[in-house]
């Protein structure tokens, strides 16, 4: 990550914890705008309003560390940072690197976020998607004073899982077509639905855990499998493989005389 990407995510940082945690409030004057615009209005407060125990909880871990990533050094990856703190305190946090190939109107991409599973109450495993970046990846360069108001209102870092991230998507992406129609600008292939779905949603993606060369720790974590973290955090009982001890010939010939007979020797 360059520094000029580094200190971006850093002011996102400071602009996180200004806003704080809580889902944004819409305009007042919401009732002077078109019935349409209103809508997404009210389908987006609703999204975001909806917050599972799960996402909270996660959410709640975040905040905790980034408060003091302002007064920390700073590392190569604020991403990889985070995955080590969210994995000190319990989650099953990785890098998710997303690619997809060009198909009709959408181009060939990559992207990568944080991916959190967890359990929630019910034991069912819960995949929650984490963008520490996640208002940027909507903005227009010539946007409707409408659109600007509804990418305003999403949140900097974004926890949802995959159903309400597409919630989402389908409804900023039909903003944004709207948006660009009153400018007379055609609409990118990078703000289509189709591309914003692959960034988080495709199928390719490849979930790497990450490292760290100065914590001892952090590189037990690395390469544990499923069945061992959910043992580590009680999700089970987890016993180490059972050794199986080298049998010896005890035969009541030598070794010296069962080598001697396998190369047709007579030693008698």
């Amino acid at each position: 990550m360059s520094s000029i990407e580094e200190e971006r995510l850093v002011q996102m940082v400071h602009d996180f914890i200004e806003s704080g945690t809580s889902p944004p409030m819409f305009p007042s004057s919401s009732n002077c705008l078109p019935v349409n615009h209103e809508a997404k209005y009210i389908a987006l407060q609703e999204i975001l309003e909806d917050v599972t125990e799960a996402e909270s909880k996660v959410l709640e871990s975040l905040s905790k560390h980034i408060r003091s990533k302002i007064d920390a050094r700073k590392t190569t990856s604020l991403k990889k940072w985070l995955v080590l703190r969210l994995r000190m305190d319990g989650f099953n946090a990785s890098i998710c690197q997303t690619s997809w190939v060009t198909s009709l109107g959408c181009p060939a991409g990559d992207y990568e976020y944080i991916d959190v599973t967890l359990r929630d109450k019910n034991g069912d495993t819960v995949r929650l998607i984490v963008d520490i970046d996640f208002r940027s990846q909507f903005e227009l360069a010539r946007p409707t004073t409408l659109y600007k108001e509804l990418t305003d209102a999403l949140p900097s870092i974004f926890v949802g899982s995959e159903e309400k991230l597409n919630r989402i998507i389908s409804l900023l992406c039909s903003a944004a077509k709207q948006s660009l129609k009153e400018k007379g600008l055609h609409v990118p292939p990078w703000r289509t639905n189709a591309y914003m779905q692959a960034k988080w949603l495709s199928d390719s993606r490849k979930v790497s855990a990450a490292s760290s060369s100065s914590s001892s720790s952090s590189s037990n974590v690395v390469g544990y499998s499923r069945e061992n973290w959910e043992a580590k955090n009680g999700f089970g009982m987890w016993a180490p493989p059972v050794v199986k001890p080298k049998r010896r010939d005890l035969g009541g010939g030598s070794g010296l005389s069962s080598q001697f007979s396998n190369m047709g020797i007579n030693c008698c």
